[in-house]
């Protein structure tokens, strides 16, 4: 069976790093590099922590870039409060002995995509979507190349996590969202909604604390930081793991369910900016543009996360 080849663009991030390790695991996957960007934490530690993620999974030959610091426009957020000031939780890696890239990530980007064919390559964006942006807008020439941009962000019904109206990644850089939603490329989007819905309980987090290996204790370490915060801001600890739901549809799509609806990124300056305005019932004449999932089938979800992280 073809590897499918992948590009992932990241903040990591807790869940981000659970989504690339489970990426790195995979071999349905070809990873063709990480494009590191600011988001839940600075550049500096998103870049560092893609590369330090790619030697815990005995994958140092995927190379890793840095992109973007800062949003198009509006100022840089954080998600300290939920990964840590490191961003890994408890999890301390060693500094990476994996070089960073020469290049900007944005153009590194760039030239993968005009050395493949069309519809070749997909785009899994974990973090703001600034890089892919500035990207787009750099070589339009580059979009009958990508295959599908595949995403987590946004919030269908189950509100927003920033603001009461704007999920992180959106609210993060929502300018650079509403170019890449405009963007008329193939588009899924994973709102908070499908993490809601498949949360790491207790069973399931002890299933993952069984596995026995440095790749499991990391992500113990990880997310018992992150469950320590959920819980003190929500008063339980069953976490939901946004990232690892893109990865996870790349290689299941069929434990997901959905439909292909209209959506545009709320830019204005107001209570609502950053909101993703889904057109779920239609009663617009807008066209779709993006086709977003809202079910997921929780206990296939995370035997295959579970599963293929003990394999590392």
């Amino acid at each position: 069976m073809a590897r499918r080849p992948i590009i992932i663009d990241t903040d990591p991030g807790v869940d981000d790093a659970v989504a690339i390790l489970l990426a790195l695991a995979s071999p349905e996957l070809a990873v063709l590099g990480l494009s590191a960007v600011a988001g839940n934490r600075p550049l500096e530690r998103t870049q560092s922590n893609a590369r330090a993620l790619c030697e815990l999974a005995g994958r140092a030959e995927v190379p890793v870039f840095a992109g973007c610091a800062r949003p198009i426009l509006g100022p840089t957020g954080s998600a300290e409060r939920f990964h840590g000031s490191g961003g890994l939780g408890d999890f301390e890696p060693p500094a990476p002995r994996l070089p960073l890239g020469d290049a900007h990530a944005v153009d590194w980007m760039i030239e993968t995509l005009r050395a493949a064919g069309d519809g070749e390559i997909t785009l899994c964006a974990l973090g703001p979507l600034t890089n892919l942006a500035v990207a787009l807008i750099k070589e339009p020439a580059m979009r009958p190349k990508i295959r599908e941009i595949v995403m987590m962000g946004g919030s269908l019904f189950a509100g927003g996590n920033v603001t009461p109206a704007a999920e992180f990644n959106i609210h993060c850089d929502p300018h650079a969202a509403a170019v890449v939603f405009s963007s008329g490329c193939p588009l899924t989007l994973m709102p908070r909604d499908v993490a809601l819905a498949a949360r790491a309980t207790e069973a399931r987090f002890a299933r993952l604390e069984a596995i026995d290996s440095d790749v499991g204790r990391a992500c113990v370490a990880m997310l018992s930081f992150y469950r320590r915060q959920h819980a003190a801001r929500y008063g339980h600890g069953d976490i939901p793991l946004y990232d690892p739901c893109v990865t996870a549809y790349l290689l299941r799509p069929e434990i997901f369910a959905g439909r292909r609806v209209a959506v545009r990124i709320e830019t204005n300056d107001s209570p609502t900016l950053g909101m993703t305005v889904i057109d779920w019932y239609g009663v617009t004449a807008a066209e779709p543009n993006c086709q977003v999932m809202n079910e997921i089938d929780a206990e296939a979800f995370f035997d295959l996360v579970l599963g293929r992280l003990a394999t590392l």
